[in-house]
């Protein structure tokens, strides 16, 4: 049953995804309470509530849902064992975040769905490692299973003679070794599941990442990459279904020579879909807003010929003032305090209109 405007939706994280879904919210006509550990997280200061609890605070977590008439979660790295005393309350459910928390179960799940990903070996220690390197020739990138992003956590091996560094480099952790992909280039697709089964997908947007970060998203994508899309399209929509994801889901890809490659998934609002909040008809945060609330889908078209969203990293944000002097540029910046290298602090959209 649709949850109408006025209700409450919790948030758990604090961080700028949060924050650009309680943007959204509020200019829908709904409240935001945040649960998220920090101080000060750059989502509680647009939002009508904040409570200070770690993510597996039960106790806090429980009084959320009390206080909320629906809950959702900004990023994926969220223990899945206390969120069970929300209930039905929690959008999407737990199944997304149980696959996509660990490298290997998203690995499997992924190929279960018919799709394909680059070829990979489970890593308990160095013999795998060495074994890896055996059997999908060298280098291999090396992930932690859990808790990578932003390049975190991946480590190239080039020789056998490695494996012992680059086991301590992960800190023993469990992990996978991936084949290197020739690839030529990456995209993305943030598709968004209703509660009955339907799917919409924005288009798919071209991504250019630098030192593991994303620096740009540019829709549309390029002839190269839309002759990907429907493929692709049919695998994430697969993923969803198969999740039975109710919300934003976004699925990156590697384009290579011989088809699209699943990279990873996310089940939530995503860094390339940022561009959507000035770009198309629905925003990627309201879009995810109307599947947790249980509305009509909205349009995932675009309003102009084209946007191009850029990461302000670090010290990019000093740059305030030059980007807020571009006409066709929308300046968001996420008041999240200290510019550290790698963090990134706001983004800017630019949009081209058509002629």
């Amino acid at each position: 049953m649709p949850i109408a405007p006025g209700a409450t939706i919790g948030i758990i994280g604090g961080g700028q995804l949060g924050r650009m879904m309680a943007q959204a919210a509020a200019r829908m006509g709904y409240r935001c309470h945040i649960l998220d550990p920090h101080e000060a997280p750059c989502a509680a200061e647009v939002s009508d509530r904040f409570t200070r609890a770690d993510f597996d605070d039960e106790e806090a977590l429980r009084a959320l849902g009390e206080a909320c008439d629906a809950v959702t979660y900004e990023f994926e790295n969220v223990p899945v064992a206390p969120l069970g005393v929300l209930g039905a309350k929690l959008t999407p459910g737990t199944r997304s975040l149980e696959v996509a928390q660990d490298r290997a179960v998203e690995k499997r799940f992924i190929e279960q769905c018919g799709a394909k990903v680059a070829r990979w070996h489970g890593i308990d220690g160095t013999r795998d490692i060495v074994a890896a390197i055996a059997e999908l020739g060298a280098p291999v990138l090396i992930k932690t299973r859990r808790l990578g992003y932003d390049g975190k956590g991946q480590v190239w091996v080039h020789a056998p003679g490695d494996a012992e560094a680059a086991w301590d480099e992960i800190g023993h952790q469990p992990a996978v070794a991936e084949a290197r992909v020739a690839f030529d280039s990456e995209f993305s697709l943030v598709i968004a599941r209703s509660r009955s089964g339907e799917v919409r997908a924005f288009p798919p947007a071209r991504n250019h990442h630098e030192g593991g970060i994303l620096r740009l998203s540019t829709v549309p994508a390029g002839p190269d990459i839309d002759a990907h899309a429907e493929l692709a399209l049919g695998w994430a929509t697969a993923i969803a279904n198969a999740l039975d994801h109710v919300g934003v889901l976004t699925v990156e890809f590697f384009a290579t020579p011989d088809g699209p490659l699943v990279n990873e998934i996310a089940p939530r609002v995503h860094n390339s879909g940022h561009w959507t909040i000035e770009g198309a008809f629905t925003s990627q945060f309201e879009q995810h807003l109307r599947c947790v609330l249980d509305l009509p889908l909205g349009d995932a078209s675009l309003v102009a010929a084209g946007a191009k969203m850029e990461n302000l990293i670090g010290t990019d944000v000093e740059r305030w003032a030059d980007f807020l002097g571009e006409g066709n540029a929308a300046f968001h910046l996420y008041n999240k305090g200290e510019a550290r290298a790698g963090r990134k602090m706001g983004h800017i959209t630019r949009v081209t209109r058509g002629a």
